[in-house]
């Protein structure tokens, strides 16, 4: 239950964004246990269509929970936020290349931008944790492994990417609870992908993630894969639009709603 016993498990979601729209740049995982936590990513107009069908395609990677109409900056899931400035970290895409990472982008918004909240693995930690599974990134005081795999995804006209995972380590004994307890959340990606060999998902070595940091497996441990919505950032990177705004990986919006909350929710169509 370590991540339930920190400060930040404690924070309300409208405490931690207000700590993060004050200038605190952090990963999200163990923040204010119980909460959905999303990933955002925004696209000028005339490619949320074909963005928002990619996310459809590919439910594991990318669930939605909310799309927001051209220049909306707010949203139901989370009361009273600004998605400009209360996110932890953004990054800020040009033609497929990162130019920069800030922690607000109010000056960078504009009337065209549509926005996409994906739900997140970290909604489901504190399951976990309540469950008596170890997350062991939280342990070593780190943001949780991201890998790019061989696996490909769904395309939808220019969007195209290969499945981005997580990667946990789960004593062996623990993996079946805790692929029954994350396959009853799909919105926050469901069961595991994958559990056991790295090689199978294409991934060479587990101490270079592609994103997040190094996490170190305990003696019994295995690795166990877990679909990652920086997939859709990933197909944006690669579609190489002129311009997108990102969370940072592992840096997400904590919402308001609650976790059992999420699971049947209905995403509004809004353009």
């Amino acid at each position: 239950m370590f991540p339930i016993q920190r400060p930040e498990a404690q924070a309300r979601p409208h405490e931690a964004r207000a700590r993060f729209r004050g200038g605190l740049a952090a990963p999200t995982s163990g923040w204010s246990a119980g909460y959905v936590q999303a990933n955002l990513i925004s696209v000028p107009k005339r490619y949320a269509v074909a963005l928002r069908r990619f996310a459809v395609r590919n439910p594991r990677a990318c669930p939605l929970l909310d799309v927001l109409g051209p220049g909306r900056f707010t949203t139901g899931l989370a009361e009273g936020a600004d998605l400009r400035r209360d996110l932890p970290a953004y990054n800020v895409w040009s033609d497929g290349r990162l130019v920069s990472r800030r922690t607000d982008v109010v000056d960078l918004w504009g009337d065209d931008l549509v926005t996409l909240l994906l739900g997140c693995s970290f909604t489901f930690e504190s399951v976990l944790a309540r469950a008596g599974v170890p997350l062991r990134h939280l342990e070593q005081g780190r943001n949780v492994s991201m890998f790019r795999t061989n696996w490909k995804c769904l395309g939808s006209g220019k969007f195209r990417s290969r499945l981005v995972v997580s990667m946990r380590p789960i004593p062996e004994g623990l993996v079946g609870r805790a692929g029954a307890l994350t396959m009853d959340l799909p919105r926050a990606h469901g069961a595991p992908v994958h559990v056991g060999r790295p090689a199978a998902l294409g991934i060479r070595d587990l101490s270079r993630p592609d994103f997040g940091d190094p996490v170190e497996l305990a003696p019994g441990d295995v690795p166990v894969f877990w679909a990652c919505g920086v997939t859709l950032q990933e197909a944006v990177v690669a579609a190489r639009i002129p311009f997108a705004i990102t969370h940072e990986p592992g840096h997400m919006l904590i919402t308001d709603r609650r976790i059992r909350h999420a699971v049947n929710a209905e995403v509004p169509m809004v353009f």
